[in-house]
């Protein structure tokens, strides 16, 4: 990366690359998600936004959903499969509510659900 300052798209995309690698380095493969690692994420990261998991069974579903591969974990493109998803329903949100400006109060993110 050359020097100088990066723009906030290009921290966005710093940021969600070593979240993802936080949190798989935990267990098992460092370059994939398990199960475990992906709720942990889900609820650490990305509450505000999709809520806090608490049964297994919607973990399971997300990861079924995810994993295209069939290893039963979630590698980084999977991954960023699912930051789009989130991204997309996200802006389709704000843009259904006329949102930028509840963004810019909080902050970026509010404490609605999807």
């Amino acid at each position: 990366i050359s020097g100088g300052r990066m723009s906030d798209l290009e921290n966005a995309i710093v940021t969600i690359i070593e979240t993802f690698h936080r949190y798989s380095a935990k267990e098992g493969d460092k370059y994939k998600l398990k199960k475990s690692e992906l709720k942990e994420l889900i609820n650490n990261e990305l509450s505000h936004f999709l809520g806090e998991i608490k049964e297994q069974e919607t973990v399971d579903k997300v990861m079924e959903s995810l994993d295209e591969d069939g290893d039963t974990e979630c590698n980084f493109q999977e991954f960023m499969t699912f930051i789009a998803m989130v991204t997309s329903s996200c802006h389709e949100f704000f843009e259904h509510d006329n949102i930028p400006s509840k963004l810019e109060e909080t902050g970026g993110g509010g404490e609605q659900k999807l």
